[in-house]
């Protein structure tokens, strides 16, 4: 059997991810989990061979309670899940640890394959996700500006496109403004942009924000 857990903050995607992956009788779900700290004590009582996991959770970013669990439970595969296309976050994610990155809307049939793909050790990425990576090797370059962000300065140019406030910023990512205020220096220096206003105009062109 292969033990599954699930950490999303969406009650609803939780139900149909459960129901999706209880049709396969291989597969043992464990337990969910609507936010990092619930996330935590359900893994430390709830051992996992594959956790599915929301890149866009209350409490801590999705990026950063990947790393965790990749440190803490080197044994637990975990395969994202997000509503973000795959050019926005599927190379972080994997770069971060990540058994395999699929976004919401993927096919019910793929997500069970994806959960006994890593659990069996390997990879799960679709072509797309394939096609990226091998660009990434031949080219052996940094791609778009963005791509050179760290997932801290890429999740504070993402907020700041979308509108919100240093201080709501700080909120979300669990930092002190000032900590924000530096990260947005960076990303205004790396990308050789002047202000919000051009960050803003970046995102919205290569479809980093809604």
């Amino acid at each position: 059997m292969i033990r599954v857990l699930i950490a999303d903050d969406h009650a609803i995607v939780r139900k149909g991810l459960v129901q999706i992956a209880s049709e396969s009788r291989e597969i043992d779900m464990r337990g969910e989990a609507s936010e990092y700290s619930s996330l935590m004590r359900l893994m430390k009582e709830n051992p996992c061979d594959v956790l599915l996991l929301d890149i866009s959770m209350p409490g801590k970013n999705g990026i950063d309670v990947l790393k965790i669990v990749h440190e803490q439970y080197p044994k637990t595969q975990v395969l994202i899940l997000s509503m973000y296309p795959e050019d926005q976050y599927a190379i972080r994610a994997l770069k971060a640890g990540a058994a395999g990155y699929l976004t919401k809307d993927t096919a019910p049939e793929r997500l069970v394959e994806a959960i006994f793909s890593v659990a069996r050790g390997k990879k799960y990425i679709t072509q797309q996700v394939a096609e990226m990576l091998a660009t990434h090797l031949v080219t052996d370059t940094e791609g778009a500006p963005h791509e050179a962000l760290s997932d801290r300065e890429f999740q504070t140019m993402r907020l700041i496109a979308s509108g919100k406030q240093l201080s709501q910023i700080a909120d979300e990512l669990s930092l002190s403004p000032k900590t924000v205020s530096v990260y947005r220096a960076r990303v205004l220096e790396k990308m050789q942009l002047k202000n919000n206003a051009e960050m803003t105009h970046y995102a919205i062109k290569h479809g980093l924000v809604e």
